[in-house]
């Protein structure tokens, strides 16, 4: 029997004349079975290994790298500064978030429009852990045919042994995609040693332990359950689908009717298509559908489906692509296959990207021409209109400096908006800022009182900023406005 047929729900038993009158239950969700695809084997699954490899080696591998005498990349939250390289941004740098969300969404409709799901069969972190899990379970368990023997034999030694190694090594795959999770919150070659002595710090320990519970959940208990059911990607990619998007499609045209033969006799003996009814297919499907019955929104794009059928019509002596990459204008003979490549300039692909270029523009121009100091001026409501020492009407502010760069800077200030106005609470030489840090100083501006009479009158702040080891003539300048209150 076929795995797809072991895997269709149990028919429901018809009703007797005795049960018509009674009350029924009604499952309103089918369990399902656990599925157990066979490992495949083919171009298409060494290409998913080596994305598997190149996106875990920036996971696990990049909290590690030092720039600059600290950790290359670091999402310092407590701190709220962010560091990517040479990159040192603030929660005043929020903006470029969403820059960066945006870039992210119009990729992904970029992406799908021309090739489907690549990115959920290649990069998405549930397909990557779940396609760990499963090497796991090939390496401790076996080949599919003996996790499910051994799925169905009773607990025994060799049981208990194997399924202990098991999740022996789930626990620390779990653990350590934990840990690395944490590593990019908080510093990493600190963090894991004090895990050790028992010094680490509390949260950190809690995104760890909840990271390594939701990778263990979500790729070793649930699987292809989240891609079905709770992906919301699943359920609207038919949106940014249209017939020349490249899809995984099964050629009926080609392989109906399907059946079993023997291996050297033709087609035209055995009067049926190329599918011999093998159901590799649905054997190495990580979601467990029959690609034969058309598009589906569970199809992740994986392609294991191809490399599994590409074997068999070798075997067979015929020739590949029962199983292949085409889209469905082509299947329908809309156009030669040849020309799938032509149909990428189509207006839905441009228009994606012609929105993707201008986002990725608008971020990389926005990072490059930000400031590498952020000044606020605000108005001490605490402290009332006063007169000082000299006869001057003296109003009271906080001077709020955030340092983005990684190097100490050196603030200047001046103030205008009357003919005889003072600017007093900084040093002369200037007010020194180390990096990446948050100072707060009291100002005070001050001017006589015939320039300043009852009620609010605008003045304008001027700071000029410079690295330490620069000299003034090459200072930025920043300009804030604020008010004074006069008496």
């Amino acid at each position: 029997m076929s795995e797809q047929a072991n895997q269709q729900p149990d028919k429901p038993k018809p009703t007797s004349s005795k049960q018509a009158g009674k009350e029924q239950v009604i499952n309103l969700y089918q369990g399902s079975k656990r599925i157990h695809p066979k490992l495949a084997k083919g171009r298409f699954a060494n290409w998913r290994v080596v994305a598997i490899f190149a996106t875990q080696f920036v996971f696990y591998v990049l909290p590690w790298l030092n720039f600059n005498g600290r950790q290359a990349v670091l999402f310092d939250i407590p701190d709220r500064h962010f560091y990517i390289f040479g990159l040192s941004l603030g929660t005043g740098d929020l903006i470029y978030l969403s820059g960066l969300l945006i870039v992210s969404a119009f990729g992904l409709f970029w992406w799908t429009t021309i090739a489907g799901r690549l990115w959920c069969g290649y990069a998405c972190p549930q397909t990557v852990y779940t396609e760990v899990m499963l090497w796991i379970d090939h390496l401790v368990e076996g080949d599919r045919n003996k996790r499910l023997k051994l799925e169905k034999s009773p607990w025994n030694f060799t049981k208990i042994r194997i399924k202990a190694t098991k999740y022996l090594l789930i626990f620390a795959v779990c653990a350590w995609t934990g840990i690395s999770f944490a590593g990019w919150f908080t510093p990493i070659r600190e963090f894991v040693p004090n895990i050790f002595n028992g010094t680490a710090n509390a949260a950190p320990m809690i995104a760890a332990a909840f990271y390594g519970f939701m990778t263990w959940l979500m790729a070793h208990m649930m699987r292809e359950q989240v891609c079905k059911y709770m992906c919301p990607y699943a359920r609207f990619q038919s949106a940014m689908f249209d017939p020349d998007t490249l899809i995984i499609s099964y050629d009926e045209e080609r392989g109906e009717p399907r059946g079993a033969r023997k291996k050297n006799m033709s087609k035209e003996e055995s009067g049926l298509g190329d599918c011999i009814n093998c159901t590799m297919c649905v054997q190495v499907c990580p979601v467990g559908i029959d690609i034969r019955d058309g598009l589906q929104y569970e199809c992740i794009g994986c392609a294991a489906c191809i490399d599994a059928c590409d074997e068999i019509m070798d075997k067979m002596n015929y020739p590949r692509g029962l199983i292949r990459y085409t889209t469905e204008a082509a299947l329908k003979h809309q156009y030669p296959e040849a020309q799938i490549k032509k149909r990428l300039l189509r207006p839905r692909v441009v228009g994606y990207g012609l929105f993707l270029l201008a986002a990725v523009s608008a971020l990389l121009f926005g990072l490059s021409t930000r400031d590498s100091l952020k000044v606020d001026i605000i108005k001490d409501r605490g402290v009332m209109v006063r007169e000082n020492k000299q006869g001057r009407l003296e109003n009271a502010y906080n001077l709020r400096v955030v340092n983005y760069g990684e190097e100490e800077q050196i603030v200047t200030a001046t103030v205008k908006g009357f003919d005889d106005i003072v600017l007093t609470g900084l040093p002369e030489e200037g007010l020194r800022v180390p990096p990446s840090e948050t100072l707060t100083v009291p100002v005070q501006v001050a001017t006589y009182p015939e320039y300043a009479d009852k009620g609010t009158h605008p003045i304008e702040f001027t700071f000029k900023y410079r690295k330490a080891a620069e000299t003034p003539e090459v200072a930025a300048e920043l300009i804030e406005k604020s008010s004074f209150v006069g008496e």
